[in-house]
């Protein structure tokens, strides 16, 4: 006969030093937990408190606060007849603990202090508390007066002890513990406790949700038992959203799941286990039967309590295995930072926000999750989420509110302002206007020029000179402060605008500015110090530019903004310098010298890596093998950190952002660097010039490892670079298409910045099966070669179809099929003898020697006259090609 359990993990919104909110949330959820028929009941970390409380640790308010908390709990009759699990902090002989102070029926039972501190990222846990490391161990903890009233004790058992009741044992963890190597749930499990809890605070971050499921689902899956997994959910006062998504695990098999994203205050997550299915599975594995019999043994707090204690103790059904509920990054997106600035904006007490919305990707993606927050507030109140009806209605200031609408709610609490200078284009205009007309906010249009001329006048008055933008002839520094002024105005205005619009429209309180920097600009120092990206919060301040992207057409699908589309497909530009002929000339990624892409590569690379200029460098030569020289990776690496290196500065005043991602640049906590650099790197960066110098040494002498590279080989085949490479595929149904700049193949780069006619397409790049009577490619004129720092003699190639030409063919087996190479040349004398200095060799040797397996070429004429066999040629000498490079700056020799 089973005998049932059931426990009850409770997720909770706390918000630090809140101690009346937070003591109103605990006993909702224990009311809530006994309701549900629960007789152990689990809190998040530091819940008395709050979490996010810093220094306050270091008050001895903030400890005697926590007691007076846990006093108002004893007395309380809801926690009566339920073992209640809670965190708070303790000074134990004048030591601070993070600890589980576990208590039943007016007796405290335990106290349990964290035996690993999380130390990393946004945690700063060692600052305030120090971790238990006496291993097994209890000690004698003198109560304060006040619990002593209450409970008669005089001490309480404080240290590495579990509990064990009269039909089961119940161990714990904090946070970190499931995390650290050292895991103490093992060593529990195997001294015979068979329900272990876990009270934490995990903030998230895209994609780590599958992460906490795998520990917590591993915890029991080799030693059997229940895990029960607690956290908390919401903004609880700091730049992290902790998101929820408690669970309980039994014997591998996760049977209850919280919701990872809500706007509930107290969620209450319950689920019954059979103790007996524990015992079977633990038993059936012989192996963990023989290190249970020889483990050490953990102190034990008797308890006259029985979790199973009742007549229908058999009766209830067991919870069911259930599958794990997982967000894409979009649909988390869309959820953590909306959920993340509904606590911001009901805990300010604000009126609403206040956004400049360009046109553009981050500002129309902080819109978006604006409106996402606006329909899960209309959600809420349609589920009966009393508290969150009151606080939509303080917030628009209407007693009698009901907000149904996600539109109607976004035109109260939400203003966006298109603020145009004359170098703004009519078509970002449109857009900012058609999103703000589908999100609902309450929109303006503004143009800046006037504000702008008028400081600029300041200037010119005081200085007696005009600057100018480069485009007028100006210098980069009168093009960057020109730049920079617009931005700073945009500011400033923004400000003003969020202090009087809801005073304008007859409301009291005042808006939140929202930021919209993206973590690739940051880190970049793409942005104007004290411009638009200076604002109150920011909640895509911590979320990548591809990400951004994902997240925009996952919005179009989600809530039909159509308006999105054109903001796709547009480029990302400031719109700070003049038009031209009215269309936009500015684009961010040329001014940043960077692609996004790129950006999101150095920063995973620099915080997740842990690399410094060198080690980035050494790794991109790997990952970057197939697009880069090493020289030019060498660039790259070097021109990032230069500018990483001069904007530093900038992170200093960054945002308050949504922390979504592990590389964020934010200096506040999460990433603990100087800002002020040496930008010159001269050590590093003479270590970067010599591995490159060395690598390309190696290359030009051995060629066959460039193939063997890219092949993924270390055998020394030779094998094409570009062999699993294609420059577009064939389409049938066009008219006619643009070749691929430098196609690169066996070594020749094939320049086609010609249009390519499908009548005309041949095998320019390397493809499987190839006929061989496929038509030729034709080839532009080249002229000269200097692409990658070396001298080439060039081979003067003109191509036509109206020509009679020459073919210079070759036809080789691989192990992955037959292919051919074919150009057309105008004439004979168009194939000129010259050397590569690569190699410094006027004759050069066989073909073989250069990465090229076929060791003869064939010319011939269009209708196959005059055939000619070359038996020694040299093409470019093993040096890799890429495929932007635009020369043919190959030589070969008869």
């Amino acid at each position: 006969m089973g005998r049932t359990v059931t426990v009850a993990v409770c997720t909770l919104n706390q918000w630090a030093m809140d101690f009346q909110g937070n003591f109103q949330r605990i006993l909702s959820s224990i009311q809530e937990a006994k309701n549900q028929g629960a007789r152990y009941r689990l809190g998040p970390e530091l819940e008395i408190p709050g979490y996010a409380c810093g220094d306050h640790f270091h008050e001895s308010d903030t400890f005697l606060h926590s007691w007076e908390i846990l006093a108002e709990l004893l007395q309380s009759p809801i926690t009566q007849d339920i073992v209640c699990d809670i965190g708070m902090p303790v000074m134990h002989k004048n030591v601070s603990y993070n600890c589980r102070v576990i208590f039943c029926n007016k007796k405290v039972l335990l106290i349990r202090p964290k035996k690993h501190l999380c130390n990393e990222g946004n945690y700063r846990e060692t600052r305030w508390f120090t971790a238990w490391r006496k291993q097994r161990v209890v000690e004698d903890h003198f109560l304060p007066r006040l619990i002593q009233d209450i409970t008669g004790q005089s001490t309480v058992s404080f240290g590495d002890a579990v509990l064990s009741t009269l039909d089961t044992c119940v161990g714990s963890e904090v946070c970190e513990e499931l995390w650290t190597p050292a895991s103490s749930h093992i060593d529990m499990s195997l001294d015979g406790v068979e329900i272990i809890c876990n009270g934490s605070g995990s903030h998230h971050e895209l994609r780590k949700g599958h992460t906490r499921y795998d520990l917590v689902r591993q915890a029991t899956a080799k030693c059997g038992g229940a895990y029960l997994f607690c956290n908390m959910i919401g903004c609880d006062g700091e730049r992290v959203y902790y998101d929820g998504g408690s669970m309980i695990s039994v014997n591998g098999e996760l049977v209850a799941q919280g919701p990872q994203f809500s706007l509930q205050e107290v969620i209450v997550t319950t689920a019954t286990i059979d103790l007996e299915d524990i015992r079977m599975f633990k038993n059936s594995f012989r192996s963990r039967s023989e290190s249970a019999s020889q483990s050490p043994i953990y102190p034990r707090v008797t308890v006259d309590f029985s979790l199973s204690d009742g007549e229908e103790y058999n009766l209830k059904p067991v919870s069911d295995p259930v599958e794990p509920l997982r967000h894409t990054p979009e649909e988390e997106i869309s959820l953590g930072p909306a959920c993340w600035l509904w606590d911001y904006l009901r805990r300010s007490r604000q009126g609403g926000f206040f956004l400049p919305l360009s046109g553009g990707v981050d500002s129309s993606s902080t819109a978006c999750i604006v409106s996402s927050m606006c329909h899960l507030v209309c959600r809420a109140v349609q589920a009966g989420d009393k508290t969150v009806l009151e606080d939509a209605q303080r917030l628009v200031g209407e007693e009698n509110y009901v907000p149904s609408d996600p539109r109607d709610f976004a035109s109260r609490i939400f203003t966006t302002c298109y603020m145009a200078s004359e170098n703004s284009s009519e078509e970002t205009r449109t857009r900012a206007v058609g999103l703000a007309q589908q999100i609902g906010s309450y929109h303006l249009n503004i143009n800046i020029d006037v504000a702008v001329k008028a400081i600029l006048a300041i200037f010119t008055t005081a200085c007696m000179v005009v600057p100018k933008f480069k485009v007028h002839g100006g210098g980069l520094r009168e093009n960057l402060a020109l730049q920079n002024v617009q931005a700073r105005v945009r500011m400033v205005l923004a400000y003003l605008f969020a202090q009087l619009c809801l005073w304008a429209r007859g409301r009291s309180g005042g808006l939140l500015v929202l930021g919209s920097a993206n973590v690739d600009e940051s880190l970049r120092g793409y942005m104007t110090k004290y411009d638009c990206s200076s604002a109150d919060i920011n909640p895509i301040g911590g979320i990548s530019k591809t990400d951004l992207r994902r997240f925009i057409q996952y919005s179009i699908n989600r809530y039909k903004l159509t308006a999105l589309a054109s903001i796709l497909n547009a480029p990302p530009t400031a719109e700070l310098e003049p038009l031209t002929n009215g269309q936009i000339a500015q684009t961010d990624e040329e001014d940043m010298g960077m692609s996004y892409d790129e950006l999101s590569v150095y920063g995973k690379l620099r915080k997740q890596k842990y690399c410094g200029p060198y080690s980035m460098f050494c790794k991109l030569i790997h990952l970057w093998r197939d697009k880069h020289t090493p020289i030019q990776i060498a660039d790259k690496v070097k021109f990032f950190f230069r500018s990483y290196s001069i904007n530093r500065h900038k992170m200093t005043v960054l945002t308050p952002s949504y922390h979504a991602e592990g590389y964020s640049p934010d200096d506040n906590r999460f990433d603990h660097r100087q800002f002020l650099y040496n930008a010159q790197w001269p050590w590093q960066f003479a270590a970067i010039d010599r591995e490159a110098k060395r690598i390309s040494d190696c290359w030009k002498r051995n060629p066959g490892l460039i193939q063997a590279r890219n092949s993924g080989k270390s055998d020394g085949s030779s094998r094409s670079p570009v062999s699993s490479t294609r420059g577009g595929n064939k389409d049938s149904n066009s008219t006619t298409r643009t070749g691929q700049a430098g196609s690169s193949i066996m070594g020749v780069t094939v320049s086609t910045d010609v249009p390519i006619h499908p009548e005309n397409t041949g095998t320019a790049l390397l493809e499987p099966a190839v006929s061989t009577d496929a038509p030729a490619v034709l080839v532009s004129a080249l002229n000269t070669t200097q692409v990658d720092g070396f001298t080439h003699d060039p081979l003067s190639l003109t191509g036509s179809r109206k020509r009679c030409g020459l073919h210079v063919g070759v036809a080789e087996t691989f192990g992955c099929g037959s292919f051919k190479v074919s150009m057309m040349f105008a004439d004979t004398a168009s194939v000129k003898r010259g050397r590569c200095n690569h190699c410094q060799e006027s004759e050069p040797s066989i073909p073989g020697n250069h990465g090229l397996v076929s060791d003869k070429w064939r010319w011939e004429t269009d209708d196959g006259r005059a055939k000619q066999d070359v038996d020694r040629v040299a093409l470019h000498c093993g040096r890799e090609m890429h495929f932007d490079t635009v020369n043919l700056h190959t030589v070969l020799c008869s």
